[in-house]
């Protein structure tokens, strides 16, 4: 990789074994009425990540609930901050952007609320920083009730196939402040990032052997997010064509089975097949649990339906997020050059 005189700098400063990582931990958040003991649970978790190395908190809640969570945050070391204007309904990418910005080094790890690093995988993710511009790493969930193994297909299907978007990624300041930040009218904003990066000259790396813990959501809360995960497939038009070829190819296997029963029963079959590979990709067997890639034919049925509705949503003018409808899962940025890269 070619790096520009700031990140040189940086290299040469040692990460494994160091006692305080060169780095800086971004979480953006936008919350209303968390519950108490969840809210204890994060500050106590960033409050071991503080002494590890840099946090910033970059909080969009409405006045009320930033006074509390700024209380709950109280004598853990961390930055809270709220977010600084930025363009689109998305407002996630605000908080990114801002963290980003405000970051006290290089090597920036941005996270969702659910995610659990350990010191192990920061490590990681800050060590591949040394060769690269943004660092991809995977999700585990844990624990892992039944809709985290249905959703654990999803993953290890990704895994296999059209890479996993975990809810954190690694990403040098230099080149995001170069790039100037990502589109904030978009819902699949971790790809968005990833392709402002790549557009902007960076290396993007994805890190299957670093495994970094998930929370599972509530049930309810995985019910409310299957049309809108598959609404981020009109981002990838390709990944659309293929999911809603498939509703059709398990209607006709019903309805015809001498004409079109192998395909379809290939179909479900075949996603055990796939998902058992990713499975076993990086040494992910110590990782998922031994029956993740048996829930795959429940998620290929799931998303067969889904991105129809996904569809349907379009039609009506966008998918709801937070609040918020967007029509555009994802665009394609310009190439353009950058002077982060000159003289390098």
């Amino acid at each position: 990789m070619t790096a520009g005189p700031e990140a040189v700098a940086h290299r040469a400063v040692p990460v494994r074994g160091a006692q305080r990582l060169d780095g800086e931990y971004v979480l953006p958040v936008r919350w209303s009425g968390r519950p108490g003991h969840e809210l204890e649970e994060l500050a106590a978790y960033l409050r071991g990540l503080s002494g590890q190395l840099h946090v910033t908190v970059v909080d969009g809640s409405a006045p009320e609930e930033f006074a509390r969570h700024a209380a709950a945050l109280g004598g853990t070391g961390v930055r809270h901050v709220p977010p600084e204007p930025w363009p689109g309904r998305n407002r996630k990418v605000a908080g990114v952007v801002t963290g980003v910005r405000a970051a006290r080094s290089e090597f920036v790890v941005v996270a969702d609320d659910d995610v659990r690093y350990g010191p192990g995988e920061l490590r990681d993710v800050l060590e591949a920083l040394q060769d690269a511009d943004v660092v991809v790493p995977h999700n585990v969930f844990a624990p892992v009730p039944w809709h985290a193994r249905w959703d654990t297909a999803r993953v290890l299907l990704n895994r296999a196939t059209w890479g996993d978007s975990p809810g954190t990624l690694g990403v040098r300041r230099s080149l995001f402040t170069a790039m100037g930040g990502y589109d904030g009218d978009v819902l699949y904003e971790n790809l968005q990032l990833l392709r402002t990066a790549r557009a902007a000259g960076g290396r993007v790396v994805s890190a299957p052997w670093v495994y970094v813990r998930r929370l599972p959501p509530t049930a309810a809360h995985f019910r409310s997010q299957r049309v809108r995960q598959a609404y981020d497939d009109f981002a990838q038009p390709a990944r659309l064509l293929v999911e809603a070829s498939w509703l059709p190819l398990l209607v006709l296997g019903a309805l015809r089975p001498k004409l079109f029963g192998l395909p379809a029963a290939s179909l479900l079959a075949g996603s055990v097949a796939v998902a058992e590979a990713g499975r076993r990709r990086a040494r992910g067997t110590r990782h998922f649990p031994a029956d993740g890639a048996l829930w795959a034919p429940l998620w290929v049925l799931e998303r067969s339906v889904c991105v129809w509705l996904a569809i349907g949503a379009r039609a009506r003018g966008g998918v709801r997020y937070c609040g918020e409808r967007l029509p555009r899962a994802g665009r394609r940025p310009r190439p353009r050059v950058t002077g982060w890269r000159e003289g390098s």
